[in-house]
């Protein structure tokens, strides 16, 4: 059996490296008609209405702007609180990410939270603000818990680019899960993307966003909450984010042999490749 010499080895390596590269990020299968019009459309340094009102835990509206007042950054959370499953993830992912940095809602930061549903009221919205403030385990006079008034909610995910529908057949809204950052001032900021947020990340983005700095998006992974799947009976995600994921990891596989090839190459030195070949020609 013969062995190709080092160069070819590295030569056919990065032509799966390529493919692998290419398979990662192409297009995946097309979204079924339920997701059409459903993500997010990223628009740093958009400004945000902050005349809107909506109607606060206490039942009585209120305008957007009263949460801006005090010059903090401000983390806005689009979700429904009937939501059977992702909503709630999301809230507590940035739970537990906003449990590990030293700073508190009503002090360094606020926290919005926002019901998409029209339908939802106060009532609900002050139930699931006991249950966060609960699991937060601290304090937090700075997150608020808010349902829509005369159709702002709507307005203000277009300003932000949130992207949702709701489907009368499954009776529930589809949107992706993402957290956005808002300047003092009421511009977006910084997009963080999933149910699992890093600390680092967010305590970075609050800080770029108190300073009225444009962040970037490290990493965006969309999660849509909608398919229900009857017969596993739980959510399911779509194939396509995960096929990129395996495409990345077959990515960095391959460059790390790639590397130890070359490597080993250079270290061999000519005389060593020259009789490689003499030792393949003989066999």
């Amino acid at each position: 059996m013969q062995h190709l010499p080092l160069r070819k080895r590295i030569s056919r390596l990065l032509g799966f490296l390529a493919l692998a590269w290419a398979a990662a990020w192409a297009d995946g299968p097309a979204a079924p008609a339920q997701l059409e019009g459903v993500g997010i459309d990223e628009k740093l340094g958009q400004k945000v209405d902050l005349d809107l009102t909506f109607i606060a835990e206490n039942g009585y509206p209120v305008p957007l702007r009263k949460y801006f007042e005090q010059g903090r950054p401000v983390i806005l959370n689009l979700i429904y609180y009937s939501c059977p499953m992702l909503c709630n993830l999301v809230l507590n992912g940035q739970t537990a990410a906003l449990r590990e940095i030293p700073w508190t809602p009503g002090k360094e930061f606020e926290v919005v939270t926002i019901s998409i549903d029209p339908t939802e009221t106060f009532d609900l919205a002050k139930s699931k603000k006991a249950v966060y403030l609960t699991n937060y385990e601290r304090p937090a006079p700075g997150w608020h818990f808010l349902v829509d008034h005369e159709g702002n909610v709507k307005k203000l995910a277009d300003q932000v680019g949130f992207r949702y529908k709701y489907d009368e057949r499954q009776e529930q809204y589809a949107h992706a899960a993402a957290i956005m950052l808002l300047t003092p001032d009421g511009r977006v900021s910084r997009y963080l993307y999933g149910i699992k947020f890093s600390p680092m990340d967010l305590r970075l983005g609050l800080t770029e966003a108190a300073e009225g700095k444009l962040g970037f998006t490290v990493e965006r992974v969309l999660l849509w909450c909608y398919h229900y799947d009857p017969e596993a009976r739980s959510y399911v995600l779509f194939a396509t984010n995960f096929m990129r994921a395996g495409g990345v990891l077959v990515v960095l596989v391959l460059g790390t042999v790639l590397f130890r090839l070359w490597r080993k190459e250079k270290l061999a030195g000519p005389g060593d490749e020259a009789a490689n070949k003499n030792l393949v020609t003989a066999k």
